[in-house]
């Protein structure tokens, strides 16, 4: 299983709360996370997921994410 890390510009809860839908068809339900404590809010995603699907999804709903 493969775990992806990316620096977001999710801010708080309710910015969790607007990308879950499209994480969770990306990602799948469970399978991501974001650190909302972290200064970068990391976006830790596990399985096999498309980078580019993951950045795309994103920005669908009006957020970046970019890998590190």
């Amino acid at each position: 299983m493969e775990t992806l890390k990316f620096k977001t510009n999710i801010k708080c809860t309710n910015c969790v709360e607007k990308v879950t839908p499209a994480l969770d068809e990306v990602a799948g339900a469970g399978n991501w996370k974001v650190d909302l404590l972290d200064p970068e809010r990391i976006l830790t995603v596990e399985g096999d997921v498309s980078e580019s699907e993951l950045v795309t999804a994103l920005k669908g709903t009006g957020y970046e994410a970019s890998k590190i």
